[in-house]
């Protein structure tokens, strides 16, 4: 037990600490304020406090519980909303019965109370390792919970049993190999900053299916990557992310939102509950953690959010699923971790920010990735983490965004300029880039033909090429340009606007899938090469923009799931005939 000799903001310095260790968790003061040891100076912790410290002063006592900052992993995670230590929100409003979160309440992370139906899948005598899958909760109509031996745990069933059961109960009976037998419940408790282990880590090579056509064609992520989302205010780094979480081809979403403002979190939880996941026909909740860490609540758990999110995204990867993590945003995360390193008084890096903010992102992206989980099945899991980065004034020299796009191998650069211009998803085609067209080369000729990544390396030349052309246009106009320069520029507008703008208003339009998506591009290809083609015949430029089926393909985006494949091919044989209607009018002309 400690005593409180200083107080700064979130930052609490105790004496008399020599018993602590380095990351405890610790109990500050007579409302038992929820905090953790920073460092430790002879019998002196510098201690964040994760609520508010006001009313704190010298003298005030401290107890550390001697564990470090963890969470709890079993049945009851999903559909719940915890703040950035695993406080469970809702519950926490219904005992203290205000919206605000009262200092000092202690809620279990997970309800002690409700009854879980566990079936066992192993038997008395079976030898067990860390990993190994013992039972199973039907947790959600989704979502499978597996129960599993703690990774650092070996040894022998000596029973299990089957039933209803509280997470805290034991279910099974476990004989180490010390010959020590030990009573297991389904619940395991991990530290957050420590990351939960496996076999084998692999290179991704499978695609993170969005349903955004610029995401998925242009700068795809792979299951098992990283990815972040930069831009500045207003540019739709939110609306993109909430995207992703609805949409993505994953089994589970653990939605951070670290430091947003109170509406945009409000957004999240109206939303998700309303909509329906495509794949299963069920509300998106139902496969989705949220972790609510807005900009109102103390500075510290904002820090401690995005350790707590991955976490538990570790949990359900453990069990063979894929799992997303969209963290929003590490911009305000490394906020938090400013102003702890200067209320340490450490010596500050570039803009304030503490030396080690790259090594802290690097921790936490490198956490992410495609596995083969412990355990003595072959169990494969993934975990894709995406996050949103804030640079002030939409400046991407600043050192978060920096750190960030010299860890992660995805970058999304959103654009104000396109966001005004009504252009959604606002991606900047020129600024963005991913690293994993090499590794996803064998899936796309695999699923979607070769012609598919050649399409994707044409249109993002004749997107290069329009940017070239402007400056051009801008200073001599548009008809001083020879045929060809015009078709290429009539075809990065078809590109643009027919094919990456996408609605999210409009159920068609707001989840493309992989094989509408190459259809699409190869119809626009076609467009380019056939205008060319009818051009070098005679064919009027006028006449070739103008043929009906152009606008066709304008709306080729809006047609039917059932009906796409029917109507794309209809429209490339309408293009063939007008087109060649237009060069044989262009030859008699000549």
């Amino acid at each position: 037990m400690g005593k409180i000799v200083k107080v700064s903001g979130p930052l609490v310095v105790a004496t008399g600490m020599q018993e602590a260790n380095m990351a405890d968790v610790v109990r500050v003061g007579e409302q038992r304020l929820i905090g953790e040891i920073l460092n430790m100076t002879g019998d002196a912790a510098s201690i964040q406090v994760y609520e508010e410290t006001s009313g704190l002063g010298p003298g005030a006592e401290v107890v550390t519980t001697g564990a470090p900052l963890s969470v709890e992993l079993g049945p009851g995670l999903i559909e719940n909303i915890y703040d950035g230590i695993q406080r469970p929100l809702e519950v926490i409003r219904e005992v203290s019965g205000s919206n605000n979160l009262p200092r000092g309440v202690e809620v279990p992370a997970l309800d002690r109370e409700k009854k879980w139906e566990f079936t066992p899948v192993v038997k008395p005598g079976d030898q067990v390792t860390g990993g190994d899958v013992l039972g199973t909760v039907q947790e959600t109509d989704s979502i499978l919970h597996k129960i599993m031996l703690p990774p650092r745990m070996k040894g022998t069933i000596v029973s299990i049993q089957s039933g209803s059961f509280t997470v805290t109960e034991p279910v099974y009976v476990l004989q180490r190999e010390d010959g020590f037998q030990v009573e297991l419940p389904m619940m395991q408790k991990w530290p957050v900053r420590v990351g939960r282990p496996y076999k084998h880590k692999y290179p991704p090579t499978i695609p993170l299916q969005s349903g955004q056509r610029i995401v998925d064609t242009f700068f795809p992520v792979a299951k098992g990557g990283t990815a972040a989302i930069p831009g500045p205010f207003g540019s739709g780094k939110t609306v993109m992310q909430h995207a992703l979480a609805k949409w993505s081809d994953v089994d589970l979403v653990v939605y951070i939102g670290c430091g947003e403002r109170g509406n945009e979190m409000t957004d999240v939880l109206r939303e998700f509950p309303e909509l329906v996941d495509p794949r299963t026909g069920q509300s998106l909740m139902k496969r989705t953690v949220l972790i609510a860490n807005t900009s109102d609540m103390p500075v510290a758990a904002r820090e401690a959010s995005i350790y707590t999110g991955i976490t538990i995204a570790e949990y359900f990867r453990d069990m063979g699923y894929a799992v997303a993590v969209i963290a929003d945003s590490t911009s305000r995360w490394a906020e938090a971790l400013r102003e702890m390193s200067g209320r340490l008084e450490e010596m500050p890096g570039e803009e304030g920010y503490p030396a080690y903010l790259s090594s802290r992102l690097a921790q936490f992206y490198e956490r992410a990735g495609a596995v083969s989980c412990l355990g003595s099945d072959d169990r494969r899991g993934s975990l894709t983490a995406v996050g949103a980065v804030s640079p002030p004034g939409g400046d991407l020299s600043e050192p978060v965004s920096q750190a960030t796009m010299r860890i992660v191998k995805v970058f999304w650069a959103l654009d104000s300029s396109l966001a005004y211009r009504r252009h959604f998803p606002a991606i900047n085609w020129l600024n963005s880039y991913s690293l994993y067209l090499d590794s996803l080369k064998p899936w796309y000729d695999e699923h979607l033909g070769k012609e598919f990544l050649q399409n994707r390396e044409w249109a993002m030349g004749v997107l290069q090429e329009e940017a070239n052309l402007n400056e051009i246009v801008q200073l001599v106009g548009k008809d001083s340009l020879s045929a060809g320069d015009q078709i290429t520029l009539e075809t990065a507008k078809m590109i643009r606007e027919d094919f990456l703008q996408q609605n999210s208003f409009v159920d068609i339009d707001s989840y493309s899938e992989y094989d509408r998506q190459a259809r699409m591009l190869s119809l626009i290809r076609e467009y380019d090469s056939r205008c060319r083609a009818a051009s070098e015949r005679g064919g009027a430029i006028a006449d070739l923009f103008n043929i009906p089926v152009r606008e066709k393909i304008g709306r080729a985006k809006s047609v039917p799931a059932g009906e796409y494949r029917e109507a794309y091919a209809a429209m490339d044989r309408e293009m063939e005939e007008e087109l060649e209607a237009a060069a044989q009018k262009g030859e008699s002309a000549l």
